[in-house]
């Protein structure tokens, strides 16, 4: 376990928990719902439309006199940002100058008169790369705002935080503790070169192979893990490993570890004990694009807040549930 991937929380601004934009100043170019696409930017050579060059992103036309462009996300899920990442893969020329972003928790449709708190002051922007800023204002926000100086393109805004679960009440009912939508998270993952580990955890069905976690071709002995920080403390019932569109790339087998580990801890020191963590499930077979449901037969009256599931040796995997009572 030397070498792993740690988990960059969840993407607020991801559609698949709800996420949308509801306001832009422009999108001549380039559609401003790309922005909040999940996948990672692409380029299409010598593709055009009729207003020009296909881009994957956001692009505003060019202004020709004072002002900014901005738009608006309202994110799927109330939630705390810890960290942002401004994306401008493929635009090199056309990228804005500078960018800044607000946020601001209201019920209704924000206005310009809201009350919209900056969170990221203006930065400089560069051509095709990830630009990665931490943000300190540790407030529940709804929706977020990014201002880009003057005009321009990005292709992609990541707002990685934590959703707000303090006020949801479950009751007695079973719920998807490892669902995003209920706060999940990844802690960590050996290998996700295929297909990123967050798109284990995400709601629905997959739409595709490129919806799931997929390791490399291993070509040895090891096996490849993946763990999750449940969104709320619980007792598992069922676990449901979901191989769908993976016939050919399919794990092995696969096998699911357990803990409840009261407190904080760091994602580096939680991943290097967790090789200890009591078996959910044992080693099990699995089938190519199929749905399979274990029984908690192991560890059905623990409370569990982390899960960790190996595959062997390797391959993908589009979602895994795992289905229980949450514990006050």
């Amino acid at each position: 376990m030397k070498k792993f991937i740690l988990g960059k929380m969840i993407n607020l601004a991801d559609p698949r928990i709800g996420s949308k934009v509801i306001f832009k100043t422009n999108d001549f170019f380039a559609s401003a719902n790309r922005i909040i696409n999940p996948n990672p930017p692409i380029f299409k050579e010598g593709v055009f439309d009729s207003h020009g060059k296909w881009m994957d992103g956001w692009e505003t036309k060019r202004r020709r006199g004072k002002g900014f462009d901005y738009l608006i996300i309202k994110l799927g899920k109330p939630g705390k940002i810890f960290n942002v990442d401004i994306d401008t893969s493929y635009f090199s020329g056309n990228q804005p100058v500078y960018a800044s972003l607000e946020a601001c928790y209201t019920n209704i449709k924000p206005k310009n008169n809201s009350r919209w708190i900056k969170i990221l002051n203006k930065k400089k922007i560069g051509p095709n790369k990830n630009h990665n800023f931490k943000i300190k204002n540790r407030s529940i926000f709804t929706h977020i705002k990014l201002n880009i100086y003057p005009d321009g393109g990005v292709a992609r805004l990541r707002v990685y935080g934590e959703v707000d679960m303090k006020n949801v009440n479950f009751g007695k009912k079973q719920v998807n503790l490892s669902s995003m939508l209920n706060g999940a998270s990844i802690v960590g993952c050996n290998n996700e070169h295929f297909g990123k580990a967050e798109n284990i955890i995400a709601p629905g069905k997959g739409k595709n192979m490129g919806d799931g976690w997929e390791t490399r071709r291993s070509r040895g002995k090891n096996y490849d893990w993946l763990i999750i920080k449940l969104g709320r403390t619980g007792k598992i019932n069922k676990v449901e490993i979901d191989t769908h569109h993976f016939k050919g790339n399919y794990p092995d087998s696969c096998s699911v570890q357990a803990s409840y580990i009261p407190g904080k801890i760091s994602n580096y020191s939680l991943i290097k004990k967790s090789n200890k963590w009591q078996p959910l499930l044992n080693k099990v077979k699995l089938n190519a694009h199929k749905k399979h449901s274990f029984n908690n037969k192991k560890m059905k009256k623990n409370k569990i807040n982390y899960i960790k599931i190996n595959i062997y040796p390797d391959g993908g995997l589009s979602r895994i549930r795992t289905f229980g009572k949450v514990l006050k």
